[in-house]
């Protein structure tokens, strides 16, 4: 075993730094828990990562190192970006801004999939073409 499946709870930490083991049953009864009390921070989907890579599970990996990366990212911005990454929501110049945006936040694995997004999405015919926002009939 690595270190970090033999960490104590005390090192493993939630995104606003409280150690894992105070995240408890009696402190969401006591009203001392915040929202970010109970979410994952990039060091320990970081870790996460690592232990994945380790294991063989490279895309796995990739997904977490990219989650970590986006745990910096404002809640409104990953929404904006999740509604632009719907088929013909976005046109190519929308993604191509939001990578540029990612990649100077420091999301620079997430900028790269954006891009490779638009790419795929180019190539298929699912970009928005900017004049129209209902998608056209797909025949469903």
């Amino acid at each position: 075993m690595t270190e970090a499946t033999t960490r104590p709870a005390e090192v493993v930490t939630a995104r606003s730094g409280r150690p894992a083991s105070e995240v408890t049953v009696e402190a969401l009864a006591a009203g001392t828990l915040r929202t970010a009390d109970i979410m994952i921070s990039a060091d320990v989907l970081r870790t996460q990562a690592a232990q994945a890579r380790e294991h063989g599970y490279g895309p796995f990996a990739d997904n977490l190192e990219r989650a970590a990366e986006m745990t910096d990212l404002p809640d409104d911005e990953i929404l904006t970006i999740y509604e632009a990454l719907r088929p013909f929501r976005s046109t190519r110049s929308e993604l191509d801004a939001i990578a540029d945006r990612m990649e100077t936040a420091g999301a620079v694995r997430c900028a790269a999939l954006v891009r490779e997004a638009a790419d795929a999405y180019a190539a298929r015919g699912v970009l928005r073409d900017g004049s129209a926002a209902i998608p056209p009939d797909l025949g469903s």
